[in-house]
């Protein structure tokens, strides 16, 4: 599994960031909240994505899709302004067939909210960072209510 650097948007230090890991990310020296950005395949997917603590929101795309390029921004954006509420993995789907036919995808960029492992959200295609940023919020609401 790998790990990235994120620089904390509080004080700008350094901090590194494994793909899985319990809690929540915070700076090591501010303790602020901190993006959680994370790739994951078919190896790692369970690990990454489906044991967080965190709700996740998985983008499920492809290297050729021009939509999925153009929304890779806005995804990072939300998930920045989210941080310490969600975390972003990021699953290409020609890398990864077993993810994509396990959450039947026909379209990408398919969107997934997942909580506790469980699909409490889904949607197909690329919009803006602030429609996107909504429709997490709701389905982070919508999960949070009991059934």
């Amino acid at each position: 599994m790998s790990a990235a650097t994120v620089r904390c948007a509080n004080c700008g230090k350094a901090n590194r960031l494994p793909a899985a890991a319990q809690g929540r990310p915070r700076c090591g020296n501010c303790q602020a909240p901190l993006p959680w950005i994370a790739a994951a395949d078919d190896a790692d997917f369970g690990t990454v994505a489906e044991q967080a603590e965190l709700p996740v929101l998985v983008d499920l795309w492809a290297t050729w899709c021009g939509p999925c390029r153009m929304v890779s921004p806005a995804l990072e954006q939300v998930a920045t302004e989210l941080a310490g509420r969600i975390k972003l993995v990021k699953v290409d789907i020609d890398a990864s067939p077993a993810v994509a036919r396990r959450f039947e995808v026909q379209a990408v960029p398919t969107l997934l909210v997942l909580d506790h492992g469980r699909p409490v959200a889904r949607q197909a295609g690329a919009v803006p960072a602030p429609a996107l940023r909504q429709w997490v919020e709701k389905a982070l609401t919508d999960s949070a209510q009991p059934a």
